[in-house]
């Protein structure tokens, strides 16, 4: 794109490898300039590959569960030390469900085990997001990004609590943005990304189903990550500074389809 981060520095959460979303926004932010500093849970980084990722970028990585306020404040004050100053950009690329990983049905749900989902993939956003406000973390025009799904407004039955989840994060994101727009011209936007072949995504069940589906559902075809990168590249620079509380929706089109003929061919 021709630089177009140059001089902006960020945290990107979420990387757990090299399929990941965020392990392509971070590479890209890169590649544009930036200068990053990368974050994920401690058992999310002794399972993944955070490591390679945090040498090719040249970026420090601060261990941070996401649902605990004192890891998260450590989080911004150490990148705000290692940059020496402020950040200007944050992507929240954090999901779990217990009750998905163990097979629950929606009809069946551990409430326990729900809460711990809303925490870890909605309410972590507005912990997030609290932290920052309080340390005056982001400089004035920074931006904020969380990666949702059309289950927040859609049903995919398999999807259980994280639909959920995904609506909170996105109602966060308007109302938060109305005060961080006030305060300090911060946008606040969700990017609402097609199914991906990533990790995390392939084990949610029957997920080559609604792949196939979508892919079939979508004039342009399910949106790679390497493209969703590119976007949420564009949502932290400059070229953005007066889009904000919106969910945006990065999926080919199908968010705005009804039926496909070739979903009918077969």
């Amino acid at each position: 794109m021709g630089n177009i981060l140059a001089g902006k520095k960020g945290i990107i959460s979420g990387a757990l490898d090299s399929q990941s979303i965020a392990w392509k926004v971070a590479e890209r932010c890169v590649e544009e300039g930036a200068q990053i500093v990368l974050t994920n849970a401690p058992v999310a980084m002794r399972m993944g590959e955070i490591n390679g990722l945090a040498e090719k970028c040249n970026a420090p990585v601060i261990g941070a569960d996401a649902t605990s306020l004192e890891d998260l404040e450590n989080l911004f004050q150490k990148s705000m030390e290692h940059f020496g100053g402020k950040v200007d950009f944050v992507l929240h690329s954090i999901g779990m469900s217990v009750n998905v990983r163990k097979g629950k049905s929606y009809t069946d749900l551990n409430y326990e085990w729900m809460q711990k989902t809303f925490d870890v993939s909605a309410i972590s956003f507005h912990k997030m997001m609290q932290t920052m406000w309080k340390l005056d973390a982001i400089n004035d025009w920074g931006s904020i990004v969380g990666l949702t799904y059309i289950a927040a407004q859609r049903v995919f039955p398999d999807y259980s609590e994280m639909a959920e989840s995904k609506a909170l994060l996105e109602s966060f994101a308007r109302s938060f943005g109305y005060h961080y727009g006030t305060r300090n011209h911060v946008r606040v936007n969700t990017v609402s990304q097609s199914p991906t072949m990533t990790t995390a995504g392939k084990g949610v069940k029957g997920f080559m189903d609604f792949f196939g589906y979508a892919e079939k559902m979508s004039p342009l075809g399910n949106a790679p990550a390497d493209a969703c990168a590119d976007y949420c590249v564009m949502l932290f620079s400059d070229l953005t500074r007066y889009v904000t509380m919106q969910n945006l929706y990065h999926d080919g089109g199908f968010s705005n389809m009804g039926m496909s003929p070739s979903l009918l061919e077969g």
